[in-house]
This record gives structure tokens, sequence and C-alpha cells, in this order.
């Protein structure tokens, strides 16, 4: 066995013995949007919303696939003025431009989202645990967030821009 070989056994052995020893549980996934006042959470069948997306290029493998966007693709990614990210999905707002940063990613990154916009699940795609946010109404996959962003959270929410639509103020 060469020392790539058992690099690799190694990694993927460690990969395994994580996932086994950190199941998944109930507070791994954020209450149930549906449940806050006023709140009406989308249900669309896969064809309605392969329908609805069908001219909005990559949205609908990002947003119902889980799929992300090239880097550096997006015009979101450049966009300075002040106004209201939303799902392109569904038009739920999500960020507010003043949360906006450039994260030098490649991707539109925020510092903080709007009260009750999203809903976070464990990403295991990677073997690596990550966590994954969606849009709180109709589930559309966004992005994922990261502990090295700026103050006062220290998060990034790093977005797939074809996921957002801008309302400027």
């Amino acid at each position: 066995m060469t020392d790539l070989d058992r690099r690799a056994l190694l990694f993927s052995a460690a990969g395994l013995a994580a996932a086994l020893s950190s199941p998944a549980k109930a507070n791994d996934v954020t209450p149930d949007p549906a449940k806050i006042p006023d709140f009406e959470k989308w249900r669309l069948s896969d064809r309605a919303w392969k329908e609805r997306l069908k001219d909005k290029g990559e949205a609908y493998d990002v947003l119902r696939r889980e799929a992300t966007e090239r880097p550096w693709s997006s015009p979101l990614n450049d966009e300075k003025r002040r106004g209201v990210f939303s799902c392109a999905g569904c038009g739920y707002d999500l960020f507010s431009s003043a949360a906006k940063f450039d994260s030098g990613t490649g991707w539109p990154s925020f510092f903080d989202h709007l009260p009750n916009a999203l809903g976070e699940k464990t990403d295991w795609k990677l073997v690596v645990p990550r966590t994954e946010y969606h849009c709180a109404r109709c589930g559309g996959h966004q992005g994922h967030v990261f502990d090295d962003g700026p103050a006062p959270t220290g998060l990034r929410y790093c977005n797939n821009g074809v996921a957002l639509t801008f309302r400027p103020a």
C-alpha cells in the first residue's frame, strides 16, 4: 500500500467515524418558521418549482437541489446600493444591504440576516459537517454559514447569488 493509499484510507475512516459518532439531533434544525404568526410557508411540487424557476438559469439547481454556483458569476456579488436581498424562489426578504460585506470569496456575503428569514440544518455532503441555510418560507437553499465573518456577529452567510434578487431602497 502506498503512502497516498494509506492517507486516503485514513481520511475516509476518520470521516466515517466522525459521521457515525455524531448522529443528527433534533436541535440540528431550527424551529419550524411556519409556527411564526402570519407566516405562510410555501409548499410547491417539484414540477411547479421547475416551471416557476425556468427562466432563472441555475436557480432551480441551487434552490431546490442545493447546488453551488460558480464563484464570481453573480452580479449581486458587486451590488453596493442600499436595499433588500430576497429569495429568488419566493421573494421572501432575507438580508439587508447593511449586513453585506466583501468576503473576497466570489459569492455575496452577509454577517447577519433579517429576523425569522432563514432555517438551518447540518450538511454532511463534504464529510465534515457544515451549516446549510435556506429560505424560511419556501425552503430554497441559499448557501452555508461560516464563523469567519466580521463584527458584530463573526459570521459569514455565503450566499449563491442566483438564489437572491435585489430590491433597491
